[in-house]
């Protein structure tokens, strides 16, 4: 089983985090422009551990060499049934490098944007704060 996937199901914010790559590039659903880094991908991915309800990844897709995994789940939001892929790309330290989420239907897909919506100035706190200490370090 991958190891972002048992993180996500163990509701392990750390070991989410430990995954990314410092320069991850993560391609939302529901955003035109990606987010580069990990402090900003970090916080949306605990927003979203905030906004899905009943979570379950459904099935797991790697590749030979497994850098390359497809992560399809189930979830709800805001009372709408969501189903849909984590794509993850990791470099050679095992570290997520490219993160890009694909949903459906549209109508989840919008339930999704409005909850996420909701959890930007959060999230836009978390990153600026988690930068703030790191240059700090």
């Amino acid at each position: 089983m991958n190891s972002f996937r048992k993180a996500v199901e163990a509701r392990d914010e750390q070991a989410i985090e430990a995954l990314l790559a410092d320069d991850v590039v993560f391609t939302s659903p529901v955003a035109f422009k990606p987010y580069p880094g990990k402090p900003v991908t970090a916080a949306i991915l605990r927003g979203v551990l905030r906004v899905f309800q009943d979570f379950e990844y459904v099935r797991e897709i790697a590749d030979a060499n497994g850098r390359d995994h497809a992560l399809l789940f189930e979830a709800t939001v805001d009372g709408k049934k969501i189903n849909g892929c984590d794509f993850l790309k990791y470099d050679e330290h095992g570290k997520i490098v490219d993160f890009m989420v694909m949903v459906r239907p549209l109508s989840a897909a919008q339930a999704l944007a409005a909850a996420m919506a909701g959890q930007f100035e959060r999230i836009q706190q978390e990153a600026a704060a988690q930068i703030a200490r790191e240059a700090g370090a």
